[in-house]
């Protein structure tokens, strides 16, 4: 139930059957020559719709920006990351103000992280707001090592847009052949900058990617967060 999509009445009806409110984080930031800046927003706000359809959840608008400043110079429009947690703890009070006393965050960037962990205890800390808040980040629900701009959001974004530009993809940073140590070392500098470790700004090999393989990505994605989130239905967890 895609909430920006229907009247207040309606709604509140919905607030009555103690609802589950979900809000997609996404970012705008560069993701390699063939992908769209609003790559990761674009793959959460998928996710978050289907998986609201299958477990129907009210689905709020998505917040397409994120904390992105580790790409710099490459493109990204950005926010703190005590901006955006003072947003969602803002959105989360609103929504108990209107009966909504379960909220799950589908996070779809990994910089926005420090921004979620301790959202749930800003927001009990509100005088009069009693509610149960569970944060996910969608790539911790496939087997596949997550990229960026890589095999597996190229895949995805093949599945869900016709946005990519195939004939502009270019490998990255493989990080296969890395020790864990190196690897770690890479993804601290990374958090940090991000060009500096990735040169061209992708982390992955987006050359063999394909539509097939973003669809069964996709499917065990929604499976699992489907699976999942029905705790929130049901008021365990």
């Amino acid at each position: 139930m895609i909430v920006r999509d229907l009247v207040n009445t309606d709604i509140l009806k919905l607030t009555k059957r103690r609802s589950v409110a979900l809000i997609p984080v996404g970012s705008i930031e560069q993701h390699g020559p063939h992908l769209p800046v609003s790559t990761d927003s674009d793959i959460v706000s998928y996710i978050a719709r289907q998986v609201s359809e299958k477990n129907g959840f009210l689905l709020l608008p998505t917040l397409q920006y994120g904390v992105s400043f580790e790409h710099h110079p490459f493109f990204n429009l950005s926010v703190s990351s005590p901006t955006l947690e003072k947003i969602l703890v803002e959105l989360c009070v609103s929504l108990s103000k209107n009966h909504v006393d379960r909220v799950i965050i589908l996070n779809g960037h990994h910089g926005n992280l420090d921004a979620l962990k301790k959202l749930s205890g800003r927001v009990s800390k509100k005088i009069g707001v009693r509610q149960h808040i569970i944060v996910y980040s969608y790539w911790h629900f496939m087997k596949r090592v997550f990229d960026h701009a890589g095999f597996v959001e190229t895949s995805i974004m093949l599945a869900i847009s016709d946005k990519v530009l195939m004939n502009k993809a270019e490998k990255g940073l493989i990080p296969d052949s890395l020790s864990k140590s190196k690897l770690n070392r890479l993804s601290k500098k990374a958090n940090k900058s991000f060009i500096s470790v990735t040169k061209n700004g992708v982390w992955g090999d987006p050359t063999r990617a394909t539509r097939k393989d973003g669809k069964a990505i996709l499917n065990e994605i929604i499976s699992n967060l489907v699976k999942e989130s029905q705790t929130c239905l049901t008021g365990i967890g």
